[in-house]
């Protein structure tokens, strides 16, 4: 079972972060194979904000939600 493991800053940042990527990489400022891999993890950032849940967070120990968060 996932529990949430990053607050809501966290998943913030993550948002607008993969907002600027797309941007940056739609109007080709990003391109080639940098471009293509900051897009996939700009989609990486979107889905674990979405399930405010972080893969790499778990065998860190990083929590960056508080009681009310999770």
């Amino acid at each position: 079972m996932m529990k949430k493991n990053m607050g809501t800053a966290d998943r913030i940042i993550r948002v607008i972060i993969a907002a600027i990527v797309a941007i940056l990489y739609f109007t080709n400022v990003l391109t080639g194979t940098l471009g293509i891999v900051l897009l996939v993890l700009a989609i990486v950032f979107v889905l674990t904000s979405l399930v405010s849940f972080c893969p790499l967070y778990k065998p860190l120990g990083i929590n960056t939600g508080t009681k009310k968060d999770k």
